[in-house]
């Protein structure tokens, strides 16, 4: 069964890496992971199911955790200065950071443009389209920060390098 299971996880890292950009270290990949030639990633980030949809650049900082089925979008389609109605052909990329130490719930959308602060936490089914704090539990549709994290149990933890 342990056989099987890495088997299965160098697979799944071996498809992810095909489309990514960028990394400090290889990656952990646990289910269907796929990023594009704009990913650059952090150290020890850990993927369950993760889909980046588009071009615009996407940074994802070390200590990062996905749920399964997650979906960042770095590229919308041209509707405001295109040719056609309702867009045109051409698309509108925004760069999107994720800082160090974020926690994604299963099946979180984060949206072109958006920076998730340090520490962060976004809960499960949540749609991010505005930037999340340093530190803030954000959830819902449209995601908004309901909590924040002990930030001084967080900074104790992060100098002793407890990381997961």
């Amino acid at each position: 069964m342990k056989f099987l299971s890495r088997l299965k996880r160098w697979v799944l890292t071996k498809i992810a890496l095909r489309s990514l950009g960028d990394y400090a270290s290889l990656p952990r990949v646990n289910g269907y992971t796929r990023f594009s030639k704009f990913t650059k990633l952090g150290k020890n980030c850990h993927f369950n199911g993760l889909k980046v949809n588009g071009n615009g650049e996407l940074t994802i900082g070390d200590n990062f955790h996905s749920g399964e089925d997650c979906l960042i979008v770095t590229q919308i389609h041209n509707y405001d200065n295109g040719q056609a109605i309702p867009y045109d052909s051409t698309y509108v990329t925004k760069s999107t950071f994720i800082k160090d130490n974020v926690w994604l719930g299963s099946r979180v959308i984060i949206l072109s443009g958006v920076t998730i602060g340090e520490g962060a936490i976004i809960q499960a089914g949540s749609c991010v389209t505005k930037d999340v704090p340093n530190f803030a539990i954000a959830g819902g549709h449209p995601a908004k920060v309901f909590k924040y994290r002990d930030i001084e149990h967080y900074q104790r933890l992060k100098s002793q390098g407890s990381f997961h």
